[in-house]
């Protein structure tokens, strides 16, 4: 094996704030303590001490720490954990680590682990998936060499499936090779392997990424000869590539054509969308000065963007029932769940709740005893325990003078009493 130099590289230092929040405790330490180490030598004592006062799963999780963070100690980690008496032989971890090898330039390295890995898969079928594995992390990496050397070597062994034509669909879409990822669709489907609406909507991203909007919409035709009617999920993918490339009017007719097809919006289309305005994402940055209601919204995108077509995309994409849907109405709560929604549509969709609510008492509803506004606390933010979201609501709460305030007994919750809530929209 290549040896490990004695200073660790700047490169390879991980910044405290790129730490995985799921992490567990110990592998925090392990990372943090790693990204202080001067040498070599010290960091490999690290983690041997760690690997000899760790569980199995512990060990396992800082080794996909280790490897998603491109550590130069992750082979130093596999070769040490593989001396344990549990463990057992992973193919889809080992083929993350030599594709780090590869990316990294040790390729003495993971030529030779890549050897040893497949002198002990005894079966054709265990070996063909190992190698489907390494052409999905070579192609995470950019590795286009070494993903079409895998799949060379995969068509030697005997065996016969639908994984190795799914790993290189996958795996040429990501290294936006959509032409390359179209022929291996129809090979797919020539050898008797039917292709999934998830292998052509992985082509059809592939060809919208790149901006071929034509052969995306040519991807969409072959659906439907296929017998694959237009979803949601189809068309969140068609109306996220417009928008990386700002065809608003392009988008706007998507989402008409959405409406008249019966297609379905979701949390996603919302995000997708509205994450593509750059006028409204940059005014709900400023979160001191927030327009107050949907209607001002409207004019101040019309001021900001007068040559855009950000305003008409917004009035199209209002027009959906997300809302109701996403909206728990009862004699005892109204409940509404932010969950799921990125800031600039969170933002969104509380303007349009304030107009909700304050129609259905005009209409005459019957007050309910609370309102709430569920947006979390933060647990599963990249700062443990700080929400944007919550951020966001509370900023919005305090600037509309609203009557909901943090639940004292959940932190990501706020809430109002209903007549209160009355008084203050009406």
């Amino acid at each position: 094996m290549q040896a490990v130099g004695s200073v660790l590289p700047s490169q390879f230092r991980f910044p405290r704030s790129s730490l995985p929040a799921g992490a567990s405790k110990r592998c925090h330490r392990l990372l943090t303590s790693l990204s202080t180490a001067s040498d070599s030598s010290a960091a490999i004592r690290l983690v041997r001490k760690f690997v000899a006062s760790s569980s199995k799963s512990t060990s396992l999780q800082a080794l996909s720490f280790l490897i998603s963070h491109s550590s130069p100690f992750s082979l130093h980690l596999y070769q040490t954990l593989s001396e344990a008496p549990w463990f057992q032989f992973n193919p889809k971890l080992a083929a993350s680590l030599i594709s780090l090898l590869e990316d990294q330039h040790c390729t003495l390295d993971a030529l030779t682990l890549l050897s040893q890995s497949a002198s002990g898969l005894r079966f054709p079928r265990d070996l063909a998936l190992f190698h489907c594995e390494l052409i999905d992390a070579f192609s995470d990496r950019g590795l286009k060499v070494q993903v079409h050397r895998s799949y060379a070597r995969l068509k030697e062994i005997p065996f016969s499936g639908r994984r190795p034509y799914e790993s290189m669909i996958k795996g040429m879409c990501l290294m936006k090779m959509p032409e390359e990822a179209e022929v291996f669709l129809r090979e797919m489907g020539l050898a008797g392997f039917k292709p999934s609406p998830f292998e052509f909507r992985q082509v059809l991203q592939a060809y919208g990424r790149v901006g071929a909007f034509a052969e995306m919409t040519r991807v969409l035709e072959s659906m439907k000869e296929n017998g694959m009617a237009l979803d949601t999920l189809s068309a969140n993918t068609v109306l996220s590539c417009y928008g990386d490339h700002g065809k608003f009017s392009e988008m706007v007719s998507w989402i008409q054509k959405m409406r008249e097809s019966g297609v379905g919006f979701s949390i996603r289309t919302f995000n997708s969308v509205l994450n593509s305005c750059p006028t409204i994402v940059m005014i709900t940055k400023n979160v001191s000065s927030l327009p107050p209601s949907i209607e001002a919204l409207y004019r101040k995108v019309d001021e900001s963007s007068p040559c855009s077509n950000e305003s008409l995309l917004l009035r199209e994409l209002v027009n959906f029932p997300l809302l109701s849907t996403m909206l728990d109405w009862s004699d005892s709560e109204v409940k509404l769940d932010l969950h799921g929604l990125h800031l600039v549509s969170a933002y969104v969709i509380i303007l349009l709740w304030m107009e909700k609510i304050r129609s259905c008492f005009v209409a005459g509803k019957v007050v309910p005893l609370e309102f709430s506004i569920v947006c979390g606390s933060g647990k599963h933010s990249k700062i443990i325990g700080e929400s944007p979201l919550k951020k966001l609501v509370s900023v919005m709460m305090f600037q509309l003078k609203s009557p909901l305030k943090i639940d004292r007994n959940n932190a990501g919750k706020f809430v109002a009493k209903g007549k209160k809530v009355r008084d203050w929209l009406c």
